[in-house]
C-alpha cells in the first residue's frame, strides 16, 4: 500500500508538471502571435509612411523645379527690363542730341539768313524742324509763281548752308490766303504748287542743292498762321515755308526697337 501511494504521489506530481508546462507554451504561444500581429501591423505603417515620404518628396521636387522656372523666368524678365533701360537712355540720350542739333541748325540759318528784315521771314523750329518761312514780297509779285531778284539771293544764302549740311532733308511747302485766283493759275492749289516746285527748281539747278533731299508741296488756304479776315493776316498766310529735317535714321531705329 506504501508504495502505491508513493506511485500514485509521483503520478500527480508528473501531471501536474505537464500541466505548468502545457500552460507555458499556450502562453508563449500566445504571446508569439501576437508580436507576429504587431509586426504586420507595423509593417504596414512603415509601408504608409513609406508612401508618404515618397510622396512629399515628389511635392519637393516638383516645388523645386517650380522655383526653377521661376527664377529662370525672373532672370529673364530682368535681363529683359536691363535691355529695354537701356535702350531707353539710348533713345533719350538721341533725342536730347536731335534737339541740340537742331536748336543748332535753326542758330545756324537765322545767322546766315540775318540780312533779311522779320517781315520778309522768320526762321523757328516746330516739332523738331527747322522752318524758314518767307514771305510772298520777298519771293513773289502777287498771283504770280516767279522768284524775283530778292527772293533768288535769298534761296542762295539759304542753299549755300543747305550744302553744308547734306544729311538735312528739305521740304518746300507753298501757302496762299483765302482769296480766289482769278488770272494764270485754276485755283490756290495750283499757285501754292508752282510756288513751292519754282523754289525747289532755282535751288537744284542754280544753287545745287541735291534733288534727292527735297519734296515740294502745295498747302493752298488749309494751314493758315493768321486771320484771312484783315489784309495783315492774309499777308501772312501768303508765304512759303522751307522746312529742314535733320537726319533720323538711327532715332527711328531705336524707337522701332
Amino acid at each position: 500500500m506504501k508504495q502505491i501511494a508513493i506511485l500514485s504521489i509521483l503520478l500527480a506530481l508528473g501531471l501536474c508538471s505537464a500541466c505548468v508546462s502545457n500552460k507555458k507554451y499556450l502562453a508563449a504561444k500566445s504571446q508569439i502571435a501576437a508580436l507576429q500581429s504587431d509586426s504586420s501591423s507595423l509593417e504596414s505603417r512603415l509601408a504608409e509612411q513609406q508612401r508618404k515620404v515618397a510622396m512629399l518628396e515628389g511635392k519637393v521636387s516638383q516645388m523645386q523645379a517650380s522655383n526653377q522656372f521661376t527664377s529662370e523666368q525672373l532672370n529673364q524678365s530682368q535681363e529683359e527690363i536691363a535691355r529695354q533701360r537701356k535702350n531707353l537712355e539710348q533713345l533719350q540720350k538721341l533725342i536730347n542730341q536731335q534737339k541740340a542739333n537742331t536748336e543748332a541748325l535753326r542758330q545756324k540759318i537765322a545767322e546766315a539768313m540775318k540780312g533779311f528784315s522779320s517781315d520778309q521771314l522768320s526762321v523757328f523750329t516746330k516739332n523738331g524742324r527747322v522752318y524758314v518761312s518767307m514771305q510772298e514780297s520777298l519771293l513773289f509779285p502777287s498771283g504770280s509763281a516767279t522768284v524775283n531778284q530778292k527772293g533768288k539771293e535769298a534761296l542762295g544764302t539759304l542753299a549755300a548752308a543747305l550744302n553744308q549740311n547734306p544729311d538735312i532733308k528739305v521740304m518746300v511747302e507753298g501757302h496762299t490766303d483765302t482769296v480766289p485766283i482769278v488770272r494764270r493759275y485754276e485755283d490756290n492749289w495750283a499757285l501754292s504748287v508752282a510756288r513751292a516746285t519754282a523754289i525747289t527748281r532755282i535751288l537744284i539747278h542754280d544753287y545745287q542743292v541735291q534733288p534727292e533731299r527735297i519734296t515740294a508741296s502745295g498747302r493752298s488756304q488749309y494751314e493758315p498762321v493768321a486771320g484771312n479776315d484783315t489784309p495783315e493776316g492774309r499777308a501772312r498766310n501768303r508765304r512759303t515755308e522751307i522746312i529742314l529735317e535733320p537726319k533720323l535714321d538711327e532715332l527711328m531705329r531705336l524707337i522701332q526697337e
